[in-house]
């Protein structure tokens, strides 16, 4: 499979570029920055450099041209004011989601936020990115065209993964190694099975591909 994706230099999405590229998929991360291409390189994946604030829907969907799934992993991240909040995780999720369509990628996985919700209430930065998130899931989740899984994880460390995680509709809060959440979306892309799902990810006690299994099958 060829795998696009978005926010490529982020944490979670280097190591996913790892994970995939040692399955022998083609993966192409979309990057910012030109000097991030050598990290990318170094991770097993293409780099694409493009800014998702700012481009077309032709240049979003020229990116994923020839792809057979799409990752949205890109965020605003700490520190980014609430306009960063709405264009960054909204608005370039619903443009990578839309250029996705346009250029015919049906697999589409985008990493959320437990307690994303459009709805959320409350006037902190995190309250404009929870909204944002639910904006953006609700969104990608209605948009015809796409086979979309909602991967909502818990407080992300940097621990090293376990390998076993708890994935279900609701799991309560905790937290998650951002090992484990890019072990659990390299099997979700391969998982057609968990479209139109949102699953929440915490640490846990079942092994990653027995928990996206169980997932679906529980859909």
């Amino acid at each position: 499979m060829r795998i696009v994706i978005a926010g490529g230099h982020g944490q979670i999405a280097l190591r996913l570029e790892r994970l995939l590229a040692a399955r022998e998929h083609e993966v192409a991360g979309i990057i910012r920055k030109p000097e991030q291409a050598a990290d990318l390189r170094e991770a097993g994946a293409e780099a694409v450099v493009l800014d998702l604030e700012t481009a077309s829907p032709e240049e979003a969907a020229a990116a994923l041209e020839g792809a057979d799934a799409a990752v949205f992993a890109a965020g605003a991240g700490p520190g980014s004011t609430t306009e960063r909040k709405d264009t960054v995780d909204r608005g370039a999720a619903v443009l990578f989601a839309d250029a996705a369509v346009r250029a015919g990628v049906r697999r589409y996985v985008i990493v959320s936020s437990l307690g994303a919700d459009p709805h959320h209430e409350g006037d902190e930065i995190f309250d404009h990115y929870l909204r944002a998130k639910g904006a953006a899931d609700a969104y990608v989740l209605a948009k015809q065209g796409l086979d979309t899984t909602v991967l909502r994880p818990g407080m992300l460390t940097n621990d090293a993964g376990t390998g076993l995680v708890n994935l279900a509709a609701s799991t309560g809060r905790g937290p998650v190694p951002r090992d484990d959440v890019a072990a659990t979306l390299a099997e979700l892309v391969e998982s057609p099975a968990t479209a139109g799902l949102t699953l929440e990810l915490i640490s846990g006690a079942v092994p990653v591909a027995d928990a996206v299994r169980n997932a679906a099958s529980a859909a």
